[in-house]
């Protein structure tokens, strides 16, 4: 019996768990597709409703093994998609989004993000954002690879206030968010997203993480999981095409650490202690 997934909630309201799925490099091999599409509809089962991805993933190809993962039950899915910068202008936003719905075989993103700042202002961006939510074919849009300094930008755009996530690489071996860039979003109720939660694998390698699931019967990525779960408006989206991986994840969130085995991690993966550059992957 499973430990039910927790929940963060978006300004609108609405709440996902704190545990999705993501897809980057999803969709490139047509021989890993079949198993894709059951890893993602067997998070589903297990209550990993968050589905990220973009445009740039796979050229389309991760929306469209998203598509075929939801279909028949896309009321069960939140799926979240991204438009490219070069895209990223008032009419390109536009036609962007409406490649992305056809991709994903829907007629609505719940949550539609610029993947990183590019050379189109931001007024053009938000202003087709809120032109795709009067239409309904976005029910929210977001943000990815912002620091403190692009929000502020954005915030004092027309619009720019409705800015519902930001998406952002963040993990145990990444934590320079948490110096300013995490209690930015916290205060403003923005959710933040961490992509490659496990550091695109390496974190699975640490010795001193190994030590530390070994304690707690788990595996390295459990417990980074599991850590990532004790920040408050932090929703992990962690990728794999393998079913007994997605049931590791969701296994994760059965683990509790306590304020000692925090403090071990802290001393292990040292918070920031000044600001830090974001990073990006």
């Amino acid at each position: 019996m499973h430990d039910p997934i927790p929940t963060t909630a978006f300004p609108d309201g609405r709440t996902v768990p704190v545990l999705g799925q993501g897809t980057w490099r999803m969709g490139e091999s047509r021989a890993k597709a079949a198993d894709e599409i059951r890893s993602l509809q067997l998070g589903l089962d297990l209550g990993m409703t968050l589905i990220d991805t973009a445009e740039m993933y796979g050229d389309g190809s991760a929306e469209r093994i998203v598509g075929e993962a939801v279909r028949g039950r896309r009321d069960e899915a939140f799926i979240v998609s991204k438009v490219l910068p070069s895209n990223a202008s008032r009419s390109g936003t536009i036609a962007a989004c409406e490649r992305s719905l056809k991709n994903l075989g829907t007629d609505r993103i719940d949550l539609y993000l610029l993947h990183w700042r590019g050379g189109h202002p931001l007024d053009g961006t938000v202003a087709a954002f809120e032109e795709l939510k009067k239409a309904g074919k976005i029910l929210a849009w977001g943000v990815s690879n912002f620091d403190v300094d692009d929000l502020e930008e954005l915030i004092a755009a027309p619009d720019g206030g409705h800015v519902a996530t930001n998406q952002v690489l963040y993990n145990l071996g990444r934590r320079g968010i948490e110096y300013d860039l995490l209690p930015w979003c916290r205060d403003r109720h923005v959710p933040v997203m961490a992509y490659s939660p496990l550091d695109e694998g390496r974190l699975l390698h640490d010795a001193d993480l190994i030590h530390i699931a070994k304690a707690h019967q788990a595996t390295p990525a459990q417990v980074a999981l599991a850590f990532l779960k004790t920040r408050s408006g932090v929703i992990s989206i962690p990728k794999t095409g393998s079913a007994e991986r997605a049931r590791e994840n969701r296994d994760a969130m059965d683990i509790h650490l306590t304020a000692e085995n925090l403090a071990e991690l802290d001393r292990t993966f040292p918070p920031p202690k000044r600001k830090v550059r974001l990073e990006v992957i």
